[in-house]
């Protein structure tokens, strides 16, 4: 079980020790608090817990944050805009994003009708990709730091 995003911090691995005793108290098991942390530091392959305290950032900077200026393709047209929400999800890996357009965009793919979007919500990936797919098989949404 890993609960890290892609560089593991002292915080993720501490979760992963809480977790551990969690499981093994349903399985009857005692397991004390430091043996959780040794276990998962030998998992992440240190030699032991002060060996990998000593290695790890406490966290992880989060790669989207509220306020970032960011830049990519929504439904294959070009934007920038501002991130003015963001919400990491449960599995650790997919972030929900709420980004104002600078200018609206053109959802559209004909020129005889137009709906323009000034703010969209979508689910990408810690690398700014959505798992949401269009028709010709391209992301929804593509988003980068400006």
């Amino acid at each position: 079980m890993s609960f890290s995003l892609d560089t593991p911090s002292a915080q993720t691995l501490k979760s992963e020790a809480k977790a551990l005793r969690a499981q093994s108290e349903l399985r009857g098991e005692n397991l004390s608090h430091g043996a959780a942390l040794e276990q998962v530091a030998r998992t992440h392959g240190y030699r032991d817990w002060n060996t990998a305290r000593a290695a790890l950032p406490d966290r992880v900077v989060a790669p989207w944050q509220v306020g970032h200026r960011v830049k990519g393709l929504y439904l294959d047209q070009p934007f920038t805009g501002m991130l003015i929400g963001v919400q990491l999800l449960g599995d650790m890996q997919h972030y929900t994003v709420t980004i104002q357009f600078d200018a609206p965009v053109n959802v559209t793919p004909t020129f005889m009708f137009a709906a323009l979007r000034h703010r969209v919500v979508s689910t990408i990936d810690i690398h700014g990709i959505s798992s949401a797919m269009r028709g010709n098989g391209n992301p929804q949404l593509v988003l980068k730091r400006a």
